[in-house]
């Protein structure tokens, strides 16, 4: 647990903005004080869904992406606490736990030249220690009987969702990506490429439903790939939102009956958004609001075990926007009949 910084009530201070005659969300959220024992006070604790930023982005670049995505976790605080706290935001439900604190992995990679392949190798390997950290807490808190809100960083975090949730279970689990990659490159080094990939050839993922899979970014041999495995679905984004081959609607369901016999993770990368600053970000996406619909029918269901939320990459114009994206977004995960 040395990487976790607990969120403190310093730092809630500090970023609340407090309005006479408001109640804000940040007010009502819980907070812990002490470091020691985390899975026995979260078991102990009268919430349902714990909140845990991981500002990093060495995955995105180990896979040769565009870094940033180290910024989403403190851009997501500062509007998710001062929304505001009434009968649909539910904050009393809710833990924001703190961070993984990964300073000096970035200062490792900030040495490194993303054009030479050693350093590349490097990377990877530095991945494959927050792998570590990033199953371990969310293996806590799904232990404690929670529901984990993963913030921030790279894709290459799936991975480490999706066995901490596993090993907390004692089963594989299964996965819904909206995602517009598969991320289910070949098993070369520990990047934001192939989190899924890990996971699945380990045990950890059983049935795993990419939603919106964009075709010109997901190679042949791939295709072949996801194809060939009964337990892998997906739809393209062209055949749902350009050809109109397809129908939202049915396709949720159709998702839904491929993941939701089992435990399911909800994987969401801002890359599949359109126009969101992100380590992909694409001018031809799903607009928010359909993103938001995804969430909202995913987040219904009753073995929906946890939200991520990856690879928004804000800067000092588009922060309060990104936090706003991401705040609607967990609002919808912890009030979906609202």
């Amino acid at each position: 647990m040395d990487k976790l910084v607990l969120f403190k009530n310093s730092s809630q201070n500090k970023l609340l903005n407090k309005r006479l005659g408001e109640s804000k969300f940040g007010q009502h959220v819980k907070i812990l004080t002490d470091i020691s024992n985390i899975y026995e006070q979260l078991k102990n604790l009268d919430v349902m869904y714990v909140i845990i930023g991981l500002p990093e982005d060495v995955g995105v670049f180990a896979n040769h992406g565009k870094t940033g995505t180290s910024k989403a976790w403190e851009a997501t605080l500062k509007v998710l606490l001062n929304i505001q706290s009434n009968q649909y935001t539910k904050a009393n439900n809710v833990l924001i736990l703190g961070h993984l604190d990964f300073t000096s992995e970035a200062l490792e990679i900030s040495e490194l030249d993303i054009s030479k392949k050693k350093d590349i190798l490097k990377a990877r390997k530095i991945v494959s220690k927050i792998d570590n950290y990033v199953s371990y807490i969310i293996n806590q808190i799904v232990l404690a009987g929670k529901k984990p809100i993963i913030i921030g960083g790279g894709h290459n975090n799936a991975y480490g969702n999706i066995k901490g949730t596993s090993l907390a279970l004692n089963k594989p689990i299964n996965v819904i990506n909206f995602d517009a990659h598969s991320d289910f490159r070949p098993e070369e080094g520990r990047h934001s490429g192939n989190g899924f990939s890990y996971a699945y050839a380990e045990g950890f993922l059983k049935n795993y439903f990419i939603f919106g899979l964009h075709k010109n970014y997901t190679s042949d041999k791939l295709f072949k790939t996801l194809n060939k495995l009964k337990s892998i679905k997906y739809n393209t984004f062209e055949s749902l939102e350009i050809r109109k081959e397809l129908k939202f609607k049915n396709e949720l369901n159709r998702a839904l009956n491929h993941i939701s016999k089992a435990p399911f993770g909800i994987e969401i990368d801002c890359d599949a958004i359109e126009n969101i600053p992100s380590s992909a970000m694409t001018p031809s996406g799903f607009s928010v609001n359909k993103t938001r619909r995804f969430l909202n029918f995913f987040a219904q269901q009753e073995h929906a075990c946890y939200l991520h939320i990856c690879e928004a990459s804000p800067n000092k114009k588009t922060s309060a926007q990104i936090g706003k994206l991401i705040t609607y977004l967990i609002t919808d995960f912890i009030s979906p009949r609202y």
